[in-house]
């Protein structure tokens, strides 16, 4: 697997990681030992750049990956986020909170579940605006000087708070939701990352399985799926959206690969500082995943996913509405 830089910060990670929220959360189906299968085949294959977050699954998530990566830590560059607040007892999201204190308790809560003495990279998950972003950053520079942690990220920030962090310390890497149907940040958020050395890593690059072509109907959601709730998964948006992945997957057939593989090469394709995160939790679809790499897109083959996949084609939000005022703030 080839190595890339996230930005100017020097954190070297595989150029494509492995999103872990799946395994324990939010998709439907659960299957703990399928999981921990997959996280070594992973290693094995070259992908060592592990996202999780506190929030997956109330703690779970984090637990899961602790218990694989005993062992192997030195092969692993671990990921995890803070900011979104649960209740871990009852499994329930309650906000979100920037507070210095929350930001060393969420720290040192992150570090007993993984059973790691320090994080790689550290990210907010969701910008908390009743906290300046200054205290925040400053108490998450704090966990650096300590060695709790490495690196500093933030995710699905707006470009004034994205500066604004950074004054105060180096910020590592941007999460934020990038792929074939989610375009917005080549507006403002990548060329400003690209201005301050901020390597960028995109979430949900095969939209939330979409892309994959192998979701044909609604009804193949499974009843506990949160994507049921996703707007870009109903009624016309549904419909219009398969009209996109058609096209995507004519393009894919030429080349000889999957319609997941060609969304993956065409990301990486946007520049070196572009870490993509697919998720899953089974062994095929990391295999898959895992072949983008090996596809390469001429400038022609470019152009011709251009016009099949332009900005904004895609129909819908990209969350509900209560979601969607959570983000670029």
């Amino acid at each position: 697997m080839e190595k890339r830089t996230l930005g100017k910060s020097g954190l070297v990670v595989s150029a494509l990681g492995l999103g872990c929220m799946g395994m324990s959360d939010f998709y439907s189906g659960r299957d703990d030992e399928e999981s921990a299968k997959t996280l070594h085949l992973a290693l094995d294959l070259g992908v060592v750049f592990l996202d999780t977050a506190d929030m997956y699954g109330c703690g779970k998530n984090e637990e899961l990956v602790g218990r694989f990566i005993q062992g192997r830590r030195d092969e692993v560059v671990l990921a995890t986020k803070f900011g979104n607040t649960f209740d871990e007892k009852i499994g329930k999201r309650l906000g979100v909170s920037g507070r210095p204190e929350y930001v060393r308790s969420a720290c040192e809560a992150s570090l007993r579940r993984l059973g790691v003495d320090h994080i790689d990279l550290y990210y907010q998950h969701r910008v908390d605006p009743n906290v300046p972003i200054e205290e925040t950053v400053g108490a998450m520079s704090d966990l650096v000087r300590e060695g709790k942690v490495r690196y500093l990220g933030m995710s699905e920030a707006g470009p004034a708070t994205i500066r604004r962090a950074y004054a105060v310390h180096p910020i590592a890497a941007l999460q934020t939701e990038y792929s074939l149907w989610s375009r917005d940040v080549e507006d403002e958020i990548l060329p400003l990352c690209r201005e301050l050395g901020i390597g960028f890593v995109p979430y949900s690059p095969l939209g939330r399985g979409f892309l994959t072509g192998q979701i044909k109907r609604f009804e193949d959601l499974a009843e506990d799926d949160f994507r049921r709730h996703s707007p870009r998964f109903q009624g016309d948006n549904f419909r219009k959206n398969l009209e996109l992945v058609d096209r995507i997957k004519s393009i894919a057939v030429e080349k000889d690969c999957t319609a997941s593989q060609l969304a993956l090469a065409w990301l990486l394709a946007q520049g070196e500082d572009i870490v993509p995160i697919p998720g899953t939790k089974r062994r095929s679809y990391l295999e898959e995943n895992v072949g983008a790499s090996a596809v390469k897109l001429s400038k022609s083959d470019l152009d011709r996913i251009e016009e099949a996949a332009p900005k904004g084609v895609a129909a819908g939000q990209r969350y509900p509405e209560a979601s969607m005022k959570m983000l670029n703030l």
